[in-house]
């Protein structure tokens, strides 16, 4: 391009002046008239003002006459002056005091005769007011104008009543209307001084409006400004493109012809704002937003029109937007396919968030029928394999497959119902993408032989409803198939060959998430399987204790929670509760270790306190030795020992909630048990027991964290709702308690598991037990044991009386030859076992040796090791003691044998 040619497209848009156009003369007469309306405009303002301010001044006097009027009728002490003796001493002082403070021209008070009592004039003092005053004795207050000496004037007179409400005298004040005009005179300067310069002000704004005018004209006349808009609109209405001009406040000021045809105008659009046009959302949008635009693509009624969007900042004109409009409707096929890829994105990215929530099969297939409905399919079925549904690794070959979830716009489809197994021929959409591992398509499926195949009833009775197309995709993950997902349609269009990588997808991904939740069922129930293999299965019968217990595993993952019921010597019973941290298989199996080791700990007889001791030991060594994956660290455990003889229990816990007790009366209570670390992190830290009382028909509530915890829920509110469901009223069996409590504070999903042991507590009868005290001395054995033989007998027990005076005499002969006092005999007879306990405060205890045939003793133990069915010692805290559990039902070996056959078996050499 030359430089001509570029100068002269320059100059071509460029506006051209024409400053001869419009003579100055002409501007400056249009000025000067400009003025003159402007000074009859101020002029006729000053008037009005005028004559306002003389209306305003009549009134202002009345309403001031008033107000002083009042004001000196109500001041304190005005009605006591005037029924005083001498009221002018008083009303004298006080209205002239009035009449200056407030400028009025008199204030005057007279009797109800009108003798004046005050004046402004002290000679008038007694005479008679003149006027009429009657009608303000009535208590209105009465006003009058007059004509006076010194010009208008207005009088107002109210009456004064005294406790009584008579009339004790009257108050007339005065005020001259020329004082109030005085002051509008003296404000008249004022108001001309502001009228002047809102003249000079308006003069100043028509000159800068006029010189503006000529500037933005271009110094163009009226004939000029014409045809230039006439050219302007020409050019508007004839381009091919659509024109909007939108002011700063949404509001359209023009459009052309090619507008109003692409939005489908009305008449009236101009002067209306753009958010009341009835235009498409996203393009009221745009324009009302003034942001500026460069070919959006908005979709119009059946028009697709691309929209640029330019502001205007108002340097040299108005504030606003300038929007250009081109129908692009050629591109409207392509416009619909970005938006269905867009649509197909969306629903894999909210399959991606939706699908695999909860590690649940069932729940996993749901969550995929219910993400596409409806907008890929109408109605989703899923089938997977039963083995899939157990947790197991499908194996062999594909025979049929369970409808797991079903979703739909509508419910009463005739489509297979959730839980039918199904078997699909070879032909079938579903058959051919299980073999062929990929989506198969069967867009009208009134010509698909093979699905009509499997049940010509019910296809029928499918297509009669209306469905016409389906997409079959399988479900596999690491290339074996779980299942199958199927999508219909009914009320959208027939599926097309690029909807199957949507199908593909959107299986691959659910079989992802199923097959994850597979393993994770697998490893739930072998971890349940293996927790409910290692807790008792059927808790020993003890008549010291009426027991109930549940397990429940957590949905989450089985934990390491766990309890035991474990009968000690005398009569005695142990209650385990404890739980071990994280969840799964190794979390429960190290709970079973856990257990063996506090059946291993609780055959020493041990007290609670020791035990705990022990079993913290052995958690520490576990974790030094790496041999579980779970860290034992952090485990607890509560052990409890219940003597049915006394109605004692020694009660230690170590990092695990303390029990609940409840009282025959109902009453619960938390009993106070010293808290200890958990195991593995006491670092030697010493475990306290707590030695409690309980009354028969007490019940002890042993239970883990997961019954009072929960997320969301305090600890505290926990244990209160746990007292309160104790506290119910009725005597409720163990087994009745432990589901009302279940039920009270379980949630309808829990995510930690619970052990839960309820133990009510019997007492033996006092006449089935014996205890005496032995002296040390080796005379007294035989006394001994006649008293026991004599007490066995009266329990009805003659055939176990000898051997309990072996038992007896051996038991004590030992304990005054090798133990220290005090010695105490006991004998209890606890349903089928006579129990024989001998107590001493040495702390050496016996064992069982063969004895040679040259040694004189030893074989005492040996003797009552086989005619006992069980003995032992246990240590207290002033010594030990020894027992022997003899068995009196049948089937017990050796119970036939007597102290004589024993002594037989060896010959006289071997003694």
């Amino acid at each position: 391009m030359g430089e001509h040619e570029h100068q002269r497209r320059s100059r071509t848009w460029r506006p051209r002046r024409f400053p001869n156009l419009v003579p100055r003369s002409v501007a400056g007469q249009v000025f000067l008239l400009q003025v003159v309306v402007a000074i009859v405009l101020v002029a006729a303002t000053l008037l009005v003002l005028v004559v306002q301010s003389q209306q305003h001044a009549a009134q202002e006097a009345r309403d001031r006459s008033l107000a002083v009027a009042v004001a000196f009728r109500d001041a304190p002490g005005t009605a006591t002056a005037m029924q005083s003796e001498h009221p002018t001493l008083v009303l004298q002082p006080s209205s002239e005091k009035m009449r200056k403070d407030a400028d009025v021209g008199y204030v005057v008070a007279f009797d109800p005769k009108g003798i004046r009592w005050s004046h402004p004039d002290p000679s008038r003092i007694g005479g008679h007011v003149t006027g009429d005053f009657e009608p303000a004795l009535t208590g209105k207050p009465f006003q009058e104008t007059f004509d006076s000496a010194l010009g208008r004037a207005v009088d107002t007179t109210v009456a004064v009543f005294d406790d009584k409400g008579r009339v004790v005298g009257l108050i007339s004040v005065g005020i001259y209307v020329k004082s109030v005009n005085e002051m509008v005179a003296h404000q008249l300067p004022v108001l001309l001084s502001v009228a002047g310069g809102a003249l000079l002000l308006a003069a100043a704004g028509l000159a800068v409006v006029s010189r503006r005018l000529r500037r933005q004209t271009r110094g163009l006349g009226p004939a000029e400004m014409t045809r230039m808009y006439e050219h302007h609109d020409a050019v508007l209405h004839s381009v091919r493109e659509g024109v909007l001009i939108i002011d700063d406040r949404g509001v359209l000021t023009l459009a052309n012809d090619e507008a109003r045809r692409l939005l489908d105008l009305p008449r009236d659009a101009e002067q209306r704002e753009v958010t009341d046009l009835g235009l498409a959302a996203d393009t009221t949008e745009l324009l009302a937003s003034g942001r500026t635009a460069s070919d959006e693509v908005h979709a119009t009624g059946d028009r697709l029109l691309v929209v640029n969007l330019r502001t205007v900042d108002g340097g040299v004109g108005p504030r606003g937007s300038v929007v250009t409009l081109r129908d692009t409707t050629e591109l409207r096929e392509l416009a619909g396919r970005v938006e269905e890829a867009r649509s197909r994105l969306e629903l894999l990215f909210d399959a991606g968030t939706h699908i695999g929530t909860s590690l649940d099969v069932v729940r996993t297939a749901e969550e995929l029928a219910a993400v596409v409905v409806p907008r890929f399919a109408d109605f989703v079925t899923v089938e997977l394999l039963d083995p899939v549904l157990r947790g197991e690794e499908p194996r062999g070959a594909v025979t049929g497959m369970r409808r797991t979830a079903i979703a739909g716009i509508r419910d009463d489809h005739p489509l297979f119902p959730v839980g039918e197994m199904l078997q699909f021929p070879p032909g079938s959409p579903e058959a051919l993408g299980v073999t062929g591992g990929r989506a198969v398509l069967a867009a009208d499926l009134s010509a698909s032989d093979g699905w009509a195949a499997q049940d010509p009833t019910r296809a029928r009775a499918v297509l009669d409803y209306g469905i016409h197309s389906l997409v079959s995709a399988p479900l596999q993950a690491r290339g074996v198939v779980l299942g199958s997902v199927d999508f219909w349609r009914k009320a959208k269009g027939p599926f097309e060959p690029e909807d199957l990588s949507v199908a593909d997808e959107l299986a691959a991904r659910a079989a992802v998430a199923i097959d994850n939740a597979r393993r994770f069922t697998r490893e739930h129930a072998m971890a349940v399987t293996l927790q409910r293999s290692l807790l008792p299965r059927v808790l020993p019968v003890h008549s010291a204790l009426e027991v109930a217990h549940r397990y429940l595993p957590a949905q989450p993952g089985v934990g390491g929670d766990w309890y035991d019921v474990i009968p000690l010597s005398g009569a005695r019973v142990a209650l385990v509760v404890g739980d071990v941290v994280g969840h799964g298989l190794h979390a429960a199996a190290t709970m079973g270790r856990l257990r063996t080791a506090v059946h291993n700990f609780s055959a020493l007889d041990l007290s609670p306190d020791e035990l705990l001791a022990h079993l913290d030991d052995l958690v520490g060594r576990l974790d030094m030795e790496g041999a579980s994956d779970v860290e034992v660290s952090g485990a607890t455990c509560l052990y409890a020992i219940y003597d049915p003889a006394a109605g004692h229990c020694s009660v230690a816990r170590a990092g695990h909630p303390g029990p609940a007790l409840v009282l025959p009366d109902g009453t619960v209570t938390f009993p106070e048990i010293p808290g200890s670390p958990p195991l593995g992190i006491s670092e030697g830290l010493p475990v306290e027991t707590t030695d409690l009382v309980l009354p028969e028909g007490s019940s002890l509530v042993l239970f883990t964290d997961g019954l009072i915890e929960r997320r969301g829920r305090d600890i505290d509110v926990g244990m209160e709702l746990l007292r309160t469901t104790l506290e119910r009223p009725g005597s409720l069996s163990p087994e009745a308690t432990c589901q009302a409590v279940l039920d009270a504070l379980l949630p309808a999903r829990q995510t930690d598991d619970v052990a839960l042991l309820i133990a009510r507590t019997r007492l033996l009868d006092p006449g089935r037990v014996a205890d005496w005290d032995v002296s040390d001395d080796p005379t007294a054995v035989s006394g001994i044991r006649a008293e026991a033989a004599r007490v066995v007998n009266g329990w009805g027990l003659e055939d176990a009386a000898y051997t309990t005076e072996l038992i007896v005499s051996e038991l004590v002969t030992n304990a005054i030859r090798y133990g220290a006092p005090p010695i105490r005999l006991r004998l209890l007879h606890n349903d089928d076992t006579l129990i024989c306990e001998v107590a001493d405060g040495g702390s050496t205890a016996p064992h069982v040796r063969r004895a040679a045939s040259t040694d004189e003793g030893g074989r005492g133990l040996f003797i009552i090791a086989r005619l006992v069915h069980r003995w032992g010692t246990r240590y207290t805290a002033r010594g030990k003691v020894i027992w022997a559990e003899q068995s009196l039902g049948a089937g017990v070996p050796d119970s036939s044998l007597d102290g004589e056959a024993l002594l037989d078996e060896w010959g006289d050499d071997e003694w």
